[in-house]
């Protein structure tokens, strides 16, 4: 049975007359555009080979998403925006599914892990690779740099750094992308004083 989310598209975030017709407007649209692509959008995420109780929850989670996007401004077309948010969500949650907390593994000869040993050379060309790598950085622009730190080093995803910089998550994508490719140059340019004493 298709039912109307319950903790999302009904809210309404203000308790004036034109808040409750916005909620009304919005779940007006809801039902007639998004339910409409459930069984397509459950037959989706069946596909990321997850179990029923997590494409229940990830289903309700595009719902919220869909809802909360549709009471800033309701998408004109509805399918590209549904599917866009069920893949980032997947593509979240695989990226959370990875990371193994430290603490989580007292003893690291449990995990088997091949360590390397670390020779005095190995250390002088990490110690140099990270210096270059910290000069590069320092001369990308402020904002590039700063999205860059916030999702390699921090951990935070496009959506958070969108959050912290009150910048659109699309902007937040192209300054991303802006600065690993500036970064990428910086790292892979050879030093003019190198070039000339070869």
């Amino acid at each position: 049975m298709i039912e109307t989310p319950d903790t999302n598209c009904r809210d309404v975030t203000a308790n004036d007359s034109s808040g409750a017709e916005r909620s009304l407007e919005v779940e007006t649209w809801f039902v007639r555009e998004v339910l409409p692509l459930e069984a397509v959008l459950i037959q989706f995420l069946n596909r990321s080979g997850r179990s029923k109780a997590d494409v229940e929850d990830l289903r309700q989670d595009v719902y919220m998403r869909v809802c909360a996007a549709a009471y800033k401004e309701i998408p004109n077309p509805t399918r590209p925006l549904v599917f866009t948010i069920a893949r980032n969500l997947l593509i979240d949650r695989v990226r959370h599914e990875q990371v193994i907390p430290i603490d989580v593994v007292e003893n690291l000869d449990v995990l088997n892990v091949a360590i390397d040993e670390r020779t005095p050379d190995r250390t002088v060309i990490a110690r140099e690779e990270l210096r270059k790598l910290q000069a590069a950085l320092e001369k990308l622009p402020e904002r590039e740099r700063a999205a860059i730190i916030m999702q390699k080093i921090d951990g935070l995803s496009t959506k958070e750094i969108a959050d912290r910089t009150s910048m659109s998550e699309r902007t937040v994508r192209r300054t991303l992308n802006e600065g690993f490719r500036a970064l990428a140059e910086l790292m892979l340019r050879e030093p003019t004083d190198m070039r000339r004493g070869s």
